[in-house]
C-alpha cells in the first residue's frame, strides 16, 4: 500500500499553507481578489518530496490538500475582519486566529456528509474544474514530469523585483500622470509583480472589467465631483467641516465620496451574483438535505472511508459550544445558531457551485453580504445596535465566510483525491490540520500588515471636546508623535455629529491632547486613508517660498506633525500639483502626499459599510445608491458588475496593472491558437508555464511586500529603507518612463516563459 498521510507530507503541506496563506492575506487586502493555491502547491510538492526520496502520488496529494486550506481561510478573513479597523476598532490577533480556525474547521466538518453525493454519485455531473486540473498535475508528476522550477523562478523574480522597487525604491512604484485641463483626473499604474501575475491568471476579460471600473472611478466620478463641487463654499457630507471639494486632491475626493459609490456598486454586484446563482443554490440545498441524512455510509473500501459522521457532527457542536463559551469570540447563543444555520446553508451551496463552475466563480462575497444583512437586520429588530453588536455581526459573517470558502476548497481537494485514488479520511484530517496551522499565521499577518503602514494624520475640530468617559489609556503605541507631547486615546466606532450636525467626525481612533481636543487620527494601514503628512518636501519645491498667486492657492488652516497650525496651499508646478503646509513666511514645512503602503481591503470595507449602515442608519445613502444603480445598469447591458465594481473601489493604478497581465495572457493564447494548439484542455490551460510563473510572481511579490513592511518597521520609516528614492531614475523627470520600461521587461519575461507552454 502506498504511503499517504505521512509526517513529512503533513508538515510540508502545513509549511506551504503558511507561505501561501500569508501571501493570500497580502493579496486579498491589496486587490480584493485571491487565486487558488492548489496547483502551485501540488507542483512544488512533487519536486520537494522527490528531493527527499521517492514519494507516492498520495503523499503529494496530502501536501497540496493540507496546504490549500490556507488560501480559502485567508480569503474569508481578509474579506471581513479588516472592517473592524474601518469602523475605528482594533484587531485582536488571538481573536482573528480563533475566528479563522472556527470557520476553517466548520467548513471541513460540514462538508464531510456531502462528499459521497457530490464527489462520487455526481462524478459525471459536477466537473470540479480546479480539482480535476490538480489531479492531472499529480498524475503527470507521478510519471516524472514537473514544472516546479517555473514556480520557483517566478517566486524569486517576484520577491527581488518587489523589494528593489517597494523597499529600496530603485525605481518608481506607481508611475502617474495628472491630466492637465481635466480637473481631478489622473492615470497611473502600480507596476508590482503580484498584480501582473493576478491579471494573467484571471485573464483578459475580468482584467478589462476591472480596468473599466478604474476608468469610471478615476476619469469619470472623481473629475465629476471636482467639477460640480469646485464652486461650493461649504463642505458636503461626508467630508468634515472646512474641507471643501475645491481644495481636495483626487485621492481625497475618492476617500470622501467615490469610496461610498464603489461600496454600493460592490454590494449590488455581490447581491446580483447571488441572485444569478439562486437556481443552483436551491438545487444544491435540496440535494444537500438528502446528503446530510443519507449521503455517507460506512465502507470497507479504503477510497470510500470518510471520517465517521458522528465524529463530524460531534465536532460541529463542540465547535459551536466553544464559540459561545470562549470569551474572545464575543458571540452569544443566538449568534452561534445563526452561524450554524447560515454556515450549513452556504457550505452546501458553495460545495456544489464549485463543482459546477469552479472556485473562481463561487460568489463567496455575495453569501457573506447576505449573511451580514440578515444578521444586522435581526440585530436592528432586537435593538442590538451598540459597537459591541457590530463586532458580533462581523464575527458571524467572518466565520460563515471562512466556512463557505473552505468548504468549496475542500470539495475541490476531495475531487482531486477521488481521481487519484486517495483516502478521504486522510484528506479530511489534512484539511483540519491545514486549517489550524494556517489560522495561526493569518491573524498575525493581518495585524502586522496593518501596523506596518499605520500613520498619524493631524486633525482639527476646534469646537469639539472629547467627553472624559470616552478617554482611554495613554498612547504608547507606534508610530510615535513628532511633537513630544503626551496623548490619550479615544475611539469612535460610529461617526460623531456635533455643532447641530454641521460637524461630523468620522469613526476611528484618535489622539486627544490635554485640552480635550482631537489632535491626530490614527490612520490604519488596512482600509485607511491613502494620505500622509511628511516633512520631506518635493525636490522641485525645496528652498522656495509660496504666497498666493495664479499658481499658489490658499485653502485654509491645517495642523502639522509638530501640532502647530499652518496655512494649507495648493501649488501647481508644471503639470504636477502639490499640497503644502507653509508657515507665516510662506516656507514649506510639510507636504501632504499619497501614501503608497496602504492596503485598501475593498471587500472588508464593503462589509463594514453594510453593518454600519444598517445598525446606525447614518450613511451617505445617496452615494451608495448611485453605486448600486451603476452595477444594475452594467448588468442590464450584459456586463458582469462585480469585477467592474471592485475596479471602481481600487485605485486605477492597481486595475491597470491587473489588466496588463490579462492582455499578456490574451496575446499568448492568440499566438498559441495560431500555432495550432486550439485543443488545449482546461487542465493544460490552468497548469501551463504562464500560470505557474504567475503563481510564483504572486507568492514572491506578496512575500516581498511582507518583507518590505518588516523592513519599514525595523528601520523606523519608509524613507530610511528606500536608499534609492532620491536618485534621478526614481524621482527625476524620466522616472515614469524608466519605471514603465522596467515593467515592460517583466511583462515580456512572463510572455516569453508562457509561450514555451505551446512551443
Amino acid at each position: 500500500m502506498l504511503p499517504e498521510f505521512t509526517p513529512r507530507a503533513v508538515i510540508l503541506g502545513a509549511l506551504f499553507g503558511i507561505i501561501f496563506g500569508a501571501s493570500t492575506v497580502y493579496l486579498g487586502l491589496k486587490v480584493g481578489l485571491t487565486v487558488s493555491a492548489s496547483i502551485p502547491i501540488a507542483v512544488l510538492a512533487i519536486t520537494v518530496l522527490r528531493a527527499f526520496g521517492k514519494a507516492s502520488i498520495l503523499e503529494n496529494n496530502i501536501v497540496q490538500t493540507t496546504g490549500s486550506a490556507a488560501e480559502s481561510i485567508a480569503a474569508g478573513i481578509v474579506f471581513t475582519i479588516p472592517a473592524l479597523l474601518i469602523l475605528g476598532l482594533d484587531i485582536d490577533i488571538t481573536r482573528t486566529s480563533l475566528i479563522a480556525a472556527a470557520g476553517g474547521l466548520l467548513g471541513v466538518l460540514l462538508m464531510i456528509p456531502l462528499r459521497r453525493s457530490l464527489i462520487v454519485k455526481e462524478h459525471g455531473t459536477l466537473p470540479y474544474p480546479e480539482g480535476t486540473a490538480c489531479a492531472e498535475v499529480l498524475v503527470v508528476g507521478e510519471k516524472g514530469g514537473s514544472d516546479a522550477k517555473t514556480v520557483f523562478l517566478g517566486f524569486g523574480v517576484g520577491l527581488v523585483f518587489k523589494f528593489l522597487m517597494s523597499g529600496f525604491k530603485f525605481w518608481k512604484e506607481i508611475p502617474a500622470k495628472v491630466l492637465t485641463g481635466y480637473q481631478g483626473a489622473r492615470v497611473a499604474a502600480e507596476i508590482s509583480p503580484e498584480l501582473l501575475g493576478v491579471g494573467y491568471i484571471i485573464g483578459p476579460r475580468v482584467g478589462s472589467y476591472m480596468l473599466g471600473g478604474g476608468i469610471i472611478s478615476a476619469l469619470i466620478l472623481v473629475p465629476m465631483v471636482k467639477f460640480f463641487g469646485s464652486g461650493l463654499t461649504t463642505n458636503i457630507f461626508p467630508a468634515p467641516p472646512g474641507e471643501l471639494i475645491a481644495n481636495m486632491s483626487a485621492s481625497l475626493v475618492f476617500d470622501r465620496y467615490v469610496r461610498y459609490i464603489a461600496a454600493g456598486a460592490v454590494a449590488m454586484g455581490g447581491i446580483i451574483s447571488l441572485i444569478r446563482s439562486l437556481p443552483t443554490i436551491v438545487q444544491a440545498f435540496k440535494a444537500g438535505l438528502k446528503d446530510f441524512t443519507g449521503g455517507s455510509v460506512a465502507s470497507a473500501l479504503r477510497t470510500e472511508r470518510d471520517l465517521p459522521i458522528p465524529y463530524a457532527v460531534g465536532g460541529i457542536f463542540v465547535l459551536l459550544l466553544a464559540i459561545v463559551l470562549i470569551p474572545k469570540y464575543e458571540v452569544n447563543l443566538i449568534s452561534a445558531l445563526m452561524i450554524l444555520i447560515f454556515g450549513a446553508f452556504f457550505v452546501t451551496v458553495s460545495s456544489r457551485i464549485c463543482g459546477q463552475i469552479g472556485s473562481t466563480s463561487n460568489p463567496i462575497s455575495g453569501m457573506t453580504i447576505a449573511t451580514l444583512l440578515f444578521t444586522s437586520l435581526l440585530f436592528l429588530f432586537l435593538g442590538k445596535t451598540s459597537p459591541a453588536d457590530r463586532v458580533i455581526a462581523l464575527t458571524v459573517g467572518a466565520i460563515v465566510c471562512v466556512a463557505a470558502a473552505n468548504a468549496g476548497n475542500t470539495s475541490q481537494d476531495l475531487k482531486t483525491g477521488y481521481l487519484v485514488g486517495a483516502t478521504p479520511k486522510w484528506q479530511q484530517l489534512g484539511l483540519l490540520v491545514g486549517a489550524l496551522t494556517s489560522a495561526l499565521v493569518i491573524g498575525w499577518t493581518l495585524d502586522f500588515l496593518n501596523r506596518s503602514a499605520i500613520n498619524l494624520l493631524p486633525v482639527n475640530y476646534p469646537t469639539y471636546t472629547v467627553p472624559a468617559e470616552n478617554l482611554k489609556a495613554a498612547y504608547t503605541d507606534s508610530p510615535k508623535t513628532e511633537d513630544g507631547k503626551s496623548y490619550r486615546v479615544a475611539q469612535f466606532p460610529i461617526e460623531v455629529s456635533v455643532d447641530e450636525g454641521r460637524t461630523r467626525i468620522q469613526a476611528g481612533k484618535y489622539l486627544v491632547g490635554d485640552d480635550g481636543k482631537l489632535h491626530y487620527l490614527v490612520n490604519p494601514g488596512v482600509g485607511g486613508i491613502r494620505q500622509m503628512v511628511t516633512a520631506t518636501i518635493p525636490a522641485e519645491l525645496a528652498g522656495k517660498t509660496f504666497t498666493e498667486s495664479a499658481s499658489v492657492k490658499k485653502t485654509g488652516q491645517s495642523r502639522g506633525m509638530d501640532d502647530q497650525m499652518y496655512e494649507r496651499v495648493n501649488v501647481k508646478e508644471g503639470s504636477r500639483e502639490f499640497t503644502l503646509l507653509v508657515d507665516a513666511n510662506g516656507s514649506p514645512k510639510y507636504s501632504i502626499e499619497e501614501m503608497t503602503g496602504k492596503l485598501d481591503a475593498p471587500k472588508a470595507a464593503l462589509m463594514g459599510v453594510l453593518v454600519d449602515g444598517v445598525l446606525t442608519q447614518k450613511l451617505p445613502w445617496s452615494l451608495i445608491i448611485i453605486g448600486a444603480l451603476i452595477s444594475l445598469m452594467l448588468e442590464i447591458i450584459g456586463v458582469h458588475a462585480l469585477p467592474v465594481a471592485v475596479g471602481i473601489y481600487l485605485p486605477i493604478s492597481t486595475s491597470a496593472t491587473i489588466c496588463a497581465g490579462g492582455l499578456v495572457r490574451s496575446l499568448v493564447e492568440k499566438l498559441s491558437r495560431k500555432a495550432g494548439h486550439q485543443d488545449a484542455t482546461l487542465a493544460e490551460e490552468e497548469t501551463g508555464k504562464g500560470v505557474l510563473l504567475s503563481s510564483g510572481l504572486i507568492a514572491g511579490g506578496s512575500i516581498g511586500g511582507l518583507l518590505v513592511a518588516g523592513g519599514r518597521v525595523a528601520m523606523g520609516s519608509e524613507e530610511k529603507l528606500g536608499i534609492g528614492g532620491h536618485t534621478a531614475l526614481a524621482s527625476g523627470e524620466w522616472a515614469n518612463v524608466f519605471a514603465l520600461m522596467i515593467f515592460a521587461g517583466l511583462a515580456y519575461f512572463l510572455f516569453s516563459v508562457a509561450r514555451k507552454r505551446s512551443a
